[in-house]
């Protein structure tokens, strides 16, 4: 055990949820020399490793329960992103007074001299941030994704030496957590309603992404949406509490902010005539070099590389940007982020299982240029799926309604488009899916859905996509 970490608090620290970022946070504690209680209602293989695993550590640990009186006299509460506000522990906490903070804010307390770009938005998040991260890579510097993305911050304060920079992906639920967020560039790619299961209104979602802004001041960098009136807008929404009081009402947020645009020359944008990709006043790469698909992978890129190349004068030198554009030509897609899995008897199948929101998933369909079979399901989010109906009709001759959700997605759509409803054997709705598709059409899994009510997360349920797409081929 190392000595106890300055910034850590006197008392015991209760950590609730034991998935990757809970684990990572009571061990982070642990060794830091804190003394640490962990818990997680739901009772799993993963909670029983979690908790043997720090048990060897000397955390206290519960799994199937949490001792509500022990979580009231913590000295601070670490929840995990997926613990509903209102949960019991959570609300055990406020009750008593107790501090509840995110694992990234724990992290951070570990990492002070690694400069962070933090990437945040509704679509594009995790695609930007793994760019990001390539890119600085690409320029010689040491970078680790970390976040949303799929590796919890503590993880990476965990390690014997820690890297110069950071591409952090921030969900509206970290964001919510994190009060000393204060990123060296924050990047909003986009904004449109989602998590609607876990949020009162689209306004009060918004309101947590604003948070990426709450420590801006003159020094601070950010690259926003051109395109999107509401990223742009989108700092005005932190509460007076957070606001600058000397915020200059004819700039917001303070500090420098460069915007990028797929419509009109920004300080990156897409030059269509030209089919290139510019960034702060110079060709950067033309679109054919960049392997990936649909134009939002093309905003995707410009943010990344203009967030790349604002955080530090270096990286915009002739030879930076001959680095920056090689790292973007040997990018490839993210695996369950429109990833061709594979063709089949002259069919394609595309795994978008990231696709968890109804924006998310008409970026997708409006891209495919087959003719598609579109999987559509899984545990509802509280959008309407009438949006979809004019992509739908465009490029979809099929659309499949799976899971909890098959019953709104047909309520929704079923009038506008063909739509058939299944149950929730996945197996089942792969054949079907099969059965409809012909030699030259494609089969999209751009669920537009939670993916927990089948499975545990959405990397398991892209996984069972590939694995039954392939299985059956033939």
């Amino acid at each position: 055990m190392t000595p106890k970490h300055p910034a850590l608090d006197r008392g015991e620290y209760a950590v609730i949820g034991l998935g990757k970022s809970g684990r990572a946070a009571a061990e982070l504690l642990r060794r830091a020399g804190a003394e640490v209680y962990a818990s997680d209602a739901k009772p799993s293989a993963a909670a029983e490793q979690a908790a043997s695993a720090l048990r060897a550590l000397g955390v206290a640990v519960d799994v199937g329960v949490h001792d509500l009186d022990r979580i009231a006299r913590a000295a601070r509460v670490v929840a995990s992103p997926g613990v509903p506000p209102d949960a019991p522990p959570l609300a055990a906490a406020r009750a008593a007074g107790v501090p509840i903070v995110g694992e990234i804010e724990i992290a951070l307390q570990f990492l002070p001299d690694s400069r962070v770009i933090a990437i945040t938005g509704t679509n594009g998040k995790t695609t930007t941030t793994a760019l990001v991260g390539a890119l600085l890579r690409a320029l010689g510097r040491n970078a680790i994704d970390a976040g949303n993305i799929g590796t919890p911050l503590a993880s990476v304060a965990l390690g014997t030496t820690h890297p110069e920079w950071v591409a952090l992906e921030l969900s509206s639920f970290q964001l919510h957590d994190t009060p000393s967020i204060d990123p060296a560039v924050g990047v909003v790619t986009n904004l449109s309603p989602d998590h609607l299961d876990r949020y009162a209104s689209v306004d009060e979602y918004y309101q947590d992404k604003a948070l990426i802004f709450r420590n801006m001041r003159a020094s601070s960098k950010w690259v926003l949406n051109a395109d999107d009136p509401a990223t742009l807008t989108l700092a005005r929404r932190l509460p007076p509490t957070l606001s600058p009081a000397d915020a200059p009402t004819d700039r917001w947020p303070l500090g420098m902010t460069s915007r990028f645009s797929l419509a009109a020359p920004a300080d990156a944008w897409f030059d269509r005539a030209a089919n290139t990709l510019m960034v702060l006043g110079a060709p950067l790469l033309e679109r054919t070099d960049l392997s990936l698909f649909g134009d939002h992978n093309v905003a995707n890129a410009l943010a990344a590389s203009l967030a790349v190349m604002v955080a530090d004068e270096a990286h915009r030198t002739p030879e930076a940007r001959t680095k920056i554009a090689t790292g973007l030509r040997s990018f490839t897609a993210l695996k369950h982020r429109l990833e061709v899995v594979g063709e089949f008897n002259g069919v394609q199948w595309i795994n978008d299982s990231k696709a968890t929101n109804v924006s998310s998933t008409l970026v997708a369909v409006d891209g495919m240029t087959r003719p598609t079979i579109l999987l559509l399901g899984g545990r509802h989010k509280g959008e309407p799926y009438t949006a979809l109906a004019p992509a739908i009709r465009k490029t979809c001759r099929a659309v499949i309604a799976y899971g909890e959700s098959a019953d709104i997605v047909m309520q929704d759509l079923g009038a506008l488009v063909p739509v058939e409803r299944l149950g929730s054997d996945f197996g089942e709705v792969l054949d079907r899916a099969r059965a409809l598709a012909r030699p030259g059409d494609a089969v999209l899994l751009s669920p537009a859905c939670s993916s927990y009510d089948m499975f545990n997360n959405y990397e398991e349920r892209g996984a069972e996509f590939r694995r039954l797409a392939a299985g059956k081929a033939g």
